[in-house]
């Protein structure tokens, strides 16, 4: 049995707890790159503690972000890739330091037939991951939106500071919160901004 497995972060059958309490738990530090794009699925993360960005590159290097993976979730990408027995269509890379649990492709395809609580864990992962892809779809369709963002946030702030919620801000720029959250998250990213409950601080020049 496991020490590391933290079985509180999932709401599976005691059976598939105990099976994943016998598997491996790896840590792997930040930068390094988990699947590779156009790589079969041998195995899927499932991850405890850290994050995992989804991501794919253009021939320059730019990249496009298609969702984080947090911990208590695995990559539905990789999931259905594995059940399908398909190439995986991005990469993975370690955002921050993360813990994982190692699965096998062959006790995927198990699991969706023996356990009806990781069929729901798919299920609402699908969900999830389509309402995040459906969000940047959003944000390449309307590519004005950051700019607009920018402007708002330095027209208002006031000592660099600004007052104002994610649901707020998309209601004045004409666009849904989760588009001004990931603009809002990756501003963060890069160290532009501060975000905390109902404010926003300007820490560089916009």
């Amino acid at each position: 049995m496991n020490p590391d497995f933290s079985p509180s972060l999932f709401s599976f059958e005691q059976a598939l707890l105990e099976e994943l309490k016998q598997l491996e738990v790896v840590e792997i530090p930040a930068g390094q790159v988990v699947l590779k794009e156009n790589e079969y699925i041998k195995v899927i993360p499932i991850v405890l503690e850290g994050s995992i960005k989804l991501r794919k590159l253009d021939p320059t290097g730019r990249e496009i972000i298609f969702y984080h993976i947090e911990a208590g979730e695995s990559c539905i990408l990789s999931i259905t890739s594995c059940l399908n027995n398909r190439e995986s269509q991005a990469e993975a890379i370690i955002e921050k330091k993360t813990r994982m649990i190692i699965v096998e492709a062959s006790r995927v395809r198990n699991w969706m037939d023996e356990f009806s609580s990781w069929r729901q864990f798919v299920v609402k992962l699908y969900y999830s991951r389509m309402a995040d892809l459906m969000t940047l779809v959003d944000l390449v369709v309307f590519k004005s939106v950051d700019s607009r963002l920018i402007r708002h946030l330095k027209d208002h702030a006031v000592n660099n500071e600004l007052e104002t919620t994610h649901q707020q801000l998309a209601g004045e720029l004409g666009t849904a919160r989760e588009v001004i959250s990931r603009l809002l998250k990756q501003m963060e990213n890069e160290n532009l901004i501060s975000l905390e409950r109902g404010k926003i601080k300007l820490i560089k020049p916009l």
